[in-house]
């Protein structure tokens, strides 16, 4: 099981918004998630608005690829992507900034 971590930033005029967004996630992306291999996936926020993802997958790039392939994606990313800093126009998905695991405690 990879453990992946990657980071993005909300506009600070919009933080509001994607946590009010993400208390009602739809079901059929939650299960689209669930069916890609995105499990034990939490996102933390800094009050500055950078968010922390972490996910436990067998596969991200076959996660991320699966969620590509999901219409449900499609439309979550564009219902979300004018929320984001710095992504040059692309979805939030492929926006991420990938972080190295330096330390792990079992």
């Amino acid at each position: 099981m990879q453990r992946v971590g990657f980071m993005l930033k909300v506009k600070p005029d919009r933080i509001e918004e994607y946590k009010a967004r993400h208390k009602a996630v739809w079901p059929e992306m939650l299960q689209a998630l669930r069916e890609t291999g995105w499990h034990n996936y939490s996102i933390f926020m800094h009050t500055d608005g950078t968010l922390f993802f972490y996910v436990e997958t067998p596969d991200f790039k076959a996660a991320l690829e699966g969620m590509a392939q999901r219409e449900v994606n499609r439309r979550w990313q564009e219902y979300m992507k004018d929320l984001f800093e710095n992504t040059g126009g692309k979805p939030a998905d492929q926006s991420f900034i990938m972080l190295e695991e330096v330390f792990h405690l079992d």
